[in-house]
């Protein structure tokens, strides 16, 4: 008796680990999976608590606000079943049947596989609840009749999840499904249609967002990333910079901070591989072909004037970085935009979290300089480095000076 019951407890125990064991480990998984999904950014408002929504999203035909997604039982998703979230995920259609509009990306999350979405809602199960009530959308008729959903899915939403396709490697599998599900890349990518929805047919082939240009990531060696070493491209997505090729702006920047840099390098370079083997979109902003510099922006004495007392000592005249080549100026689409959006962005802000190096970040001179300067400044940059020669308005700086303050 003794032996069977020593063997009962030994066995209870082994059952009992192996459960802890378990949940640890969907614990950890979705953890991965929301950073690589980085929910995080979409559901915490700057200076406010992590996942407790309230972010604002505006759209052409008005403003969506995130949701609280923390366990509370009465603001957030602490009373949702698994078969809410998981609908929720992979069909945009949440608790009571409510339906919610394609700036959450459930078009995207559909292709995850219901083991991955369950293990993200473990892992938000196991976070603090917040008691904080959603905002209300700010949307007019006839957009605000969520029925007209129903209509928009039926048209443009696959929830298929995503099958790897044989003929390709498994690397490069995971790295569409990183890509197309969880990352949801396309989204900011991707052109849209008339509808909102995602032109597929120009999928990862650049799109503006929020004034800030979600440059092309197609295979395209001119206006994508062809062009760019696949072990170049994924450390890009750790660090947010390729020295000569790209450098993370805006929303960018969080995402690479929030999400990017905590994938495994495996995973980084699988989206690496996926994204150099994608459909080439030759559209958007194409590279600068590093032309002569010697005259370039000379005929603009002010934007001259201002790059030698704030940006050359960083960015030096020929553009190669000073500091550290991620000061360098050479091949980057931001310098090729003929609308600056992201140029005029990084002026406005600065860029770089405090955290960063200082070899890293930028200040702001967006309370320095008046929009006039800002315009001959980023004119000058424009024409001495890129190749569109391309002249900034004042009136455009304005523009964009309101946009980010949003």
């Amino acid at each position: 008796m003794k032996l069977i019951r020593s063997l009962l407890m030994f066995a209870s125990g082994a059952l009992l680990a192996h459960a802890a064991n378990a949940q640890e480990d969907s614990l950890a998984k979705g953890e991965y999976l929301t950073r690589a999904a980085n929910c995080v950014a979409c559901h915490t408002v700057s200076g406010g608590k992590p996942f407790a929504g309230g972010v604002e999203f505006k759209l052409p035909f008005g403003s969506l606000f995130s949701p609280n997604i923390t366990p509370d039982t009465q603001t957030g998703i602490g009373a949702w079943t698994n078969e809410e979230f998981v609908s929720a995920l992979q069909t945009g259609v949440g608790r009571d049947g409510k339906h919610y509009y394609p700036a959450f990306p459930y078009t995207s999350y559909s292709k995850m596989s219901r083991d991955d979405i369950l293990a993200i809602k473990t892992y938000l199960d196991s976070l603090e609840p917040v008691e904080q009530a959603p905002r209300e959308n700010q949307i007019g008729f006839p957009f605000n009749q969520r029925w007209g959903m129903v209509l928009w899915n039926s048209l443009f939403l696959n929830d298929e999840p995503f099958q790897a396709d044989s003929q390709y490697s498994a690397e490069r599998n995971r790295g569409q499904y990183l890509v197309e599900g969880p990352g949801h890349c396309g989204e900011c990518h991707s052109p849209r249609n008339l509808f909102q929805a995602v032109s597929n047919d120009r999928s990862l082939a650049g799109n503006l967002i929020q004034g800030w240009n979600a440059y092309n990531i197609s295979a395209d060696p001119v206006h994508g990333i062809g062009a760019w070493p696949t072990d170049v491209l994924a450390n890009y997505l750790k660090d947010g910079a390729a020295p000569g090729l790209g450098l993370s702006a805006g929303p960018m920047t969080e995402v690479v901070e929030h999400s990017l840099r905590y994938l495994t390098d495996a995973d980084r370079h699988a989206i690496a591989v996926f994204l150099k083997d994608s459909p080439a979109r030759s559209e958007g902003v194409a590279r600068p072909q590093q032309a002569a510099l010697a005259e370039q922006g000379s005929g603009n004495p002010l934007g001259n004037k201002l790059f030698a007392g704030a940006c050359a000592s960083c960015h030096l005249w020929n553009g190669t970085g000073s500091q550290s080549q991620t000061a360098m100026l050479l091949g980057l689409k931001t310098v090729n935009d003929p609308t600056a959006s992201n140029l005029l962005g990084v002026l406005l802000s600065g860029h770089g979290s405090a955290d960063a190096q200082v070899n890293r970040r930028m200040p702001s001179f967006g309370r320095i300089y008046t929009d006039q300067e800002l315009a001959a400044l980023s004119s000058f940059i424009l024409q001495r480095f890129g190749d569109s020669g391309a002249q900034v308005s004042a009136p455009a700086v304005a523009k964009r000076r309101t946009e980010s303050l949003h």
